[in-house]
């Protein structure tokens, strides 16, 4: 059983203070990271290990970016997504300044939603049977009438989204197909050679005269 990585009834719980952010600020300025396990008593918080280190890492590392991801940083974790899947700390290691945290909590509230409303299924990054295939601004209207005028007015709403929220992600079309193989196999080979052999002594036969019989 692994051992805790402190005393919990001796640990604050709870959002952090201005006061607590500063002092483990200071601390890792001067001395660095280290050991989570010995740090808050090292700084002077009253606070997990495992909670100091995750304060650092999503909340006061300098090099963390603010704000609003931009569309490339969209596009590139969707590109990542469909090769790693939900493996965040290895999309969010592409991601200067991201967190892994951030990167899931952005992909489960804004890109899976926007993908689901182009048509495309999250999960595989492949055309959904089930959803309107809203590739382009002009597919989406067009869908969007269609259903208006159908008179779904379940689906209106769906398809109004699609209109709204289209914006220029990439095609992504990750369909593996396999091409014939350039190498024959021996059993093609040999059936080759049989059939060589025949169309010899097919031609020979046929450049052979044939001789009377003497009786």
């Amino acid at each position: 059983m692994r051992k805790p990585c402190c005393e919990k009834q001796d640990t604050n719980k709870g959002a952090w203070s201005k006061q607590e952010d500063q002092k483990l600020i200071d601390y890792i300025r001067a001395h660095g990271e280290g050991c989570w396990r010995s740090l808050p008593q090292a700084a002077g918080l009253l606070r997990c290990g495992k909670s100091c280190r995750l304060r650092w890492i999503n909340y006061l590392r300098p090099d963390l970016k603010r704000g609003n991801f931009a569309e490339d940083e969209e596009d590139l974790i969707i590109k990542l997504h469909a090769l790693l899947g939900n493996r965040w700390s290895l999309i969010a290691g592409r991601l200067p300044g991201r967190t892994d945290n951030e990167v899931k909590n952005y992909w489960n509230s804004h890109l899976r939603r926007k993908l689901m409303s182009m048509g495309i299924d999250p999960k595989n990054h492949r055309l959904s049977q089930k959803l309107p295939s809203c590739r382009s601004k002009s597919q989406a209207n067009e869908h969007f009438q269609k259903v208006k005028s159908n008179g779904e007015n379940d689906q209106v709403s769906d398809a109004a989204s699609c209109v709204d929220d289209i914006s220029p992600l990439p095609d992504l079309n990750l369909d593996l197909t396999i091409t014939p193989s350039c190498f024959t196999t021996e059993r093609e080979k040999q059936q080759q050679q049989k059939s060589n052999v025949l169309r010899g002594i097919e031609s020979t036969s046929a450049l052979t005269p044939t001789l009377p019989l003497f009786r």
